[in-house]
């Protein structure tokens, strides 16, 4: 299984970003998707989840109302809209994939992505 992160950048606070992750190498519908990030010095983190059909999405507390992720199973897909970004947003974003069910827990994932630096200016 192959990830593909994309969509980082810079942006200032208050400001949008689309990151998406693009899968291959395995039937995708299989397949739970998640996002994670690493800030400098700190713990990779939980940030979204959603199921293999899409019908369950999960978010870490601190990105509710903000992030949104969604799954595109035709084109095997996975983007994560975040809007009202805010400085202690910056990381290095991971999608993750994992072959049945996944939660909040980096160890139930099976595959990583490289990830793609999201950097916000206040």
């Amino acid at each position: 299984v192959q990830l593909q992160a994309s969509g980082g950048g810079l942006v200032q606070a208050g400001g949008s970003l689309r990151l998406s992750c693009a899968a291959s190498g395995i039937t995708f519908r299989w397949l739970s998707m998640g996002w994670f990030r690493q800030a400098p010095g700190k713990e990779r983190e939980f940030v979204a989840g959603i199921s293999q059909n899409g019908d369950s999405t999960y978010y870490a507390d601190s990105v509710k109302g903000r992030f949104t992720i969604s799954r595109d199973n035709a084109k095997n897909t996975v983007p994560l809209q975040m809007n009202s970004l805010k400085p202690e947003d910056t990381a290095i974003y991971y999608c993750a994939a994992a072959s049945g069910a996944a939660g909040r827990n980096w160890y139930g994932y099976n595959y990583w992505g490289q990830g793609t630096l999201v950097t916000v200016s206040s």
